[in-house]
């Protein structure tokens, strides 16, 4: 059996940071597994630009900032296995996988980095009713058929969710000579950056028609158009249905953690998040195990990620050299208050080391010159005034270990205002 010092499970920005913040830091054994047959994972077919301008204090395009790190880790001499799908983690870190050129084979690692990315919400986790001709595609997907296989989905397309994918589809659609006659979102407010909507659907003339939903689909073999509605509380509203013929929808809806490694190895999956619980290290439940980037929860820049996955690969160098990662001591839960969807970390342990703590929230509404405060049994350890919170932005505070380390129990995180 081989044997490896940390196994890094996915070749995308996650991966590859984390695999080139380990090896930085010390490690030598270290071996990336990536299903794809190169590199990069869903940056490959992202050819718009805006990446890299915090890790690189420069703009590039998905595949230009995936070069970087392939690069990295090309020159520090990481090897990668492509074409590799893993199969099961076992709670002692045997890793099982299959490839091509090795068959079936299980290899020994003393750490491992969950970095397997997220996927699209499907059409079947909708519920719209109609058939299910040709025609309906993820946005994701069609932006593969684009970019990468050259493939034009269609001429007269709806977008369904407001996901920052789905607005650049938009876009792209448009400039390959497709018309979108609209994007339609559930939600009183829209799920994608602010940029996107200015920079893919405004400068489009693209309109954006919020608390609206898709609650048919025309066509048995093929995509002939789609009735939507205006809705109110979740529910579509009678008498407000428009018929919009297309040949194309493209469904923008969120994405999902891939956790079926996860889940499967026994790592303890946090509802809200649909990711792993870790501590402040960004270890899990297993010892040993680390989860970063998408797997864990759903960022928005992938500058994000990528420093995210630098600490989770710091993290594993650490427990291989030194036997822990030093969260054996007292642990201080982080519980998301008002306003406040999620945490990450999910806890924090007095002594772990380091000046601050970054945690890093979703809001569950529109949020107008708030104030984000930190509380502990009743007493205010942090405050920070903010000029707005939207849900579709990740936030991202640094609060000072002094201040958490006196806290007197488990630490709240809300937020103060009214949502718009």
């Amino acid at each position: 059996m081989r044997e490896f010092d940390l196994a890094v499970i996915g070749g995308g920005p996650a991966g590859m940071a984390a695999a080139v913040a380990a090896k930085k830091k010390g490690l030598d054994n270290i071996i990336i597994f990536e299903r794809d047959n190169v590199l990069g994972g869903i940056l490959n077919q992202c050819i718009h630009n805006g990446f890299g301008l915090h890790t690189f204090k420069e703009e590039l395009t998905g595949p230009e900032y995936a070069e970087r790190y392939a690069d990295m880790v090309r020159e520090l001499g990481i090897p990668c296995e492509t074409g590799t799908m893993v199969l099961n983690i076992s709670d002692d870190r045997i890793v099982t996988i299959l490839s091509r050129e090795r068959g079936v084979e299980d290899i020994s690692a003393k750490s491992v980095v969950l970095a397997m990315g997220c996927r699209e919400r499907p059409r079947g986790a909708l519920g719209i009713a109609g058939y299910r001709p040709q025609g309906i595609y993820t946005a994701g997907t069609a932006q593969r058929l684009i970019n990468i296989d050259g493939v034009m989905p269609g001429k007269e397309c709806v977008i369904l969710g407001s996901g920052d994918i789905g607005l650049i589809m938009a876009r792209r659609m448009t400039l390959e000579g497709a018309h979108v006659a609209a994007v339609f979102e559930l939600m009183p407010y829209s799920n994608g950056l602010n940029r996107n909507i200015v920079q893919c659907l405004d400068d489009f003339g693209i309109p954006l028609l919020l608390s609206h939903t898709i609650v048919d689909i025309k066509g048995r073999e093929k995509l002939e158009g789609v009735t939507v509605a205006e809705v109110k509380d979740g529910k579509p509203i009678p008498g407000t249905e428009e018929y919009y013929p297309c040949d194309t929808l493209l469904l923008s809806c969120g994405l999902i953690p891939e956790n079926e490694l996860s889940r499967a190895c026994g790592v303890d999956i946090n509802p809200l998040t649909n990711g792993a619980v870790v501590d402040d290290r960004l270890q899990t439940s297993i010892p040993g195990v680390f989860a970063c980037g998408n797997v864990l929860h759903v960022h928005d820049l992938v500058d994000y990620v990528s420093a995210e996955a630098a600490k989770a690969g710091e993290s594993a160098a650490d427990y291989v050299m030194n036997g822990s990662v030093g969260t054996d001591g007292r642990k201080i839960k982080l519980i998301p208050g008002s306003g406040v969807r999620y945490t990450v970390p999910n806890s924090y342990t007095v002594g772990s080391g380091g000046d601050e703590l970054h945690i890093r929230f979703r809001v569950t509404g529109i949020y107008k010159k708030p104030s984000i405060v930190i509380k502990s049994g009743g007493t205010e350890i942090f405050r920070k005034k903010a000029l707005v919170l939207i849900p579709s932005e990740m936030q991202d505070i640094a609060v000072g270990k002094d201040a958490l380390e006196a806290a007197s129990g488990d630490i709240e995180i809300m937020i103060e205002g009214d949502v718009s």
